[in-house]
């Protein structure tokens, strides 16, 4: 039998070291009641250890037992393993959420005291199922480089650009997903007008009136822009509820390429037959722009510069990548709702930690 002298050593101290300064684990594990009696597993750093050797570490609970005792902080038996980890998805969620806490906003990108931040989310399914299960919600600070939120919910819980407390000076960019005046409006709401948005729309994302309060038909408004490649700016405001005031917006209307526009429309043609609908002619006119939804003001702003922030937002897309490709968050071996969650939380605090390490290798010279 293999003993502990001959493991090869980990780097959980370091793990440790990473996360804040502050964070007391026992008092959390208690606190959450992760750990209330103290038996066989006696501490909350063996509780986040044994977390993360099951999560990302991609070992099965039979494994994860047999690690654990081995290395000697915890004998426990498969089903003991599942039942601590279990109960264990209030502090993993607490400890990320003091991850994300003690997050600083990234230097500005392009305008002089604006952190740009992009919303996504991603989606997860559990092994055999067809549909998603789980949804990965997060913002991303594109001066940082790395996540300042991370959100998990089931599939019900829809995108929103309120998703992640906005902070005074931000930027937050989304696309076709997080054009919904309500949850813009909350965000507008509360940031106290401090932070703005950016966020790509589809022709029929809002219903919308002029400032005058004539009614605005977008795709009539398109087939009056001359042919040119420049960008096209109007102001409108969206309606919400019958009880909410209208909500300002500026669109920037950018035409697409001969190729792009094509191809846009190959694969509206084709979403259509594969769904047996009637393809709406406005969605083929539409297919020729992108088109932004904007807070920002024309001054100190100009469509072209917002165009090109836009564009940084697949920064996030690839932090999704990697969270699947490198981290494996998409090879979900779990059944149940507390095993799944704990699962993918201890993937997301690694993720946190990557994030940190990534920093210092920033920092330091080539």
């Amino acid at each position: 039998m293999q003993s502990t002298a001959s493991l090869p050593a980990d780097q959980f101290e370091e793990v440790l070291r990473r996360l804040p300064a502050d964070l007391d684990l026992d008092g959390l594990a208690r606190q959450t009641k992760a750990i209330q009696r103290k038996r066989v597993l006696e501490s909350g750093a063996g509780l986040l250890r044994l977390s993360l050797a099951r999560g990302p570490g991609g070992l099965s609970l039979s494994q994860t037992a047999a690690w654990a005792t081995m290395l000697g902080f915890a004998e426990m038996s498969d089903p003991a393993v599942k039942y601590r980890l279990d109960k264990a998805v209030g502090f993993l969620e607490a400890v990320m959420t003091r991850q994300l806490a003690v997050k600083s906003a990234g230097a500005a990108v392009r305008w002089a005291g604006r952190s740009l931040r992009a919303s996504d989310g991603t989606c997860i399914s559990e092994r055999g199922s067809k549909s998603t299960d789980w949804r990965v919600h997060a913002v991303y600070d594109l001066g940082r480089g790395g996540f300042s939120h991370l959100e998990l919910t089931d599939r019900h819980g829809g995108e929103a650009i309120d998703r992640g407390a906005a902070i005074a000076g931000e930027v937050r960019i989304g696309d076709r997903g997080f054009a919904r005046p309500a949850s813009l409006h909350r965000f507008r709401q509360q940031s106290a007008g401090q932070a703005d948005f950016i966020v790509r729309m589809g022709w029929n994302a809002f219903s919308l009136r002029r400032p005058d309060g004539a009614e605005f038909d977008l795709i009539a408004h398109l087939g009056t822009l001359p042919a040119d490649m420049l960008a096209q700016e109007v102001m409108v405001q969206a309606r919400i509820g019958p009880l909410d005031p209208a909500l300002p917006l500026r669109l920037i209307i950018q035409r697409k390429t001969a190729e792009a526009t094509a191809a846009t429309r190959k694969k509206l043609q084709a979403s259509a037959s594969r769904k047996q609908k009637t393809l709406d002619p406005r969605s083929m006119v539409a297919a020729e722009y992108i088109i932004l939804a904007t807070s920002l003001p024309a001054q100190g702003y100009p469509a072209e510069e917002v165009l090109a922030v836009y564009r940084l937002r697949w920064q996030i897309e690839l932090a999704f990548k990697r969270l699947k490709s490198l981290l494996n968050i998409d090879a979900i071996p779990t059944r149940t709702e507390q095993a799944s969650r704990s699962w993918l939380t201890a993937h997301l605090i690694l993720a946190l930690l990557c994030d940190d390490l990534s920093q210092e290798f920033l920092e330091s010279s080539p």
